[in-house]
């Protein structure tokens, strides 16, 4: 199995993950990731994977211009309910960067490195995610619309052939492509203005 060669050209990041560095996954605690990790946990490749993978990634550098991010140091919040939309697909790629889970992580040693209770949803937020530094309360809100790089027009009527049943081999492989170089360009548009909208915000949860 191959990935398409762009997965690999999305943003990178990485992060220092101060438990990996305890227990030996990483000898310096830091763990790079990629696009592609997050394709790997989703199980598919989506406009709406690559829009919280641009947000993660975006959120960090934004709170850590400096440094690598701290893994399991960081407060998410969500605006959403977890079962509206997409959002728990959004959740999950956010929780593979950060470490922040609700009450389903890793409960830590001696009191420290409790990934639990670091993320939750329904919350007043002025964009779609929170992120929020726990060692210094720096917090960003960011949003996605990929509005701005709009579907082939021939995307959706193969879609639905495609689900129907009705779609040629040739018709799957073109729905594909279709739908790859979607994600493709909006990977490449990291820095258009209006894909990725972040503010500086007041956290609203105690540190």
């Amino acid at each position: 199995m191959a990935f398409p060669a762009f997965f690999t050209q999305a943003p990178r990041i990485a992060v220092h993950d101060p438990l990996a560095q305890l227990l030996g996954a990483s000898d310096d605690g830091r763990i790079e990731y990629g696009y592609e990790d997050a394709v790997r946990l989703a199980g598919h490749s989506c406009p709406t994977v690559a829009g919280a993978w641009l947000m993660t990634v975006k959120a960090l550098r934004a709170l850590y211009p400096d440094t690598l991010p701290e893994r399991g140091g960081i407060l998410v919040e969500f605006a959403d309910s977890a079962v509206n939309g997409v959002t728990g697909v959004i959740a999950n790629v956010v929780s593979l960067v950060t470490g922040s889970t609700t009450d389903t992580g890793f409960k830590g040693l001696a009191g420290r490195y409790d990934r639990r209770r670091l993320l939750s949803f329904d919350q007043s937020l002025p964009g779609e995610i929170g992120f929020t530094r726990q060692d210094t309360g720096a917090s960003v809100a960011v949003s996605y619309s990929a509005q701005g790089v709009p579907p082939s027009p021939a995307a959706m009527p193969l879609l639905q052939k495609v689900l129907s049943g009705q779609a040629s081999d040739p018709e799957k492989q073109e729905f594909a492509r279709l739908w790859q170089d979607r994600v493709r360009r909006i990977l490449e548009a990291a820095d258009q203005p209006g894909l990725i909208t972040l503010q500086a915000r007041q956290a609203a949860r105690s540190l």
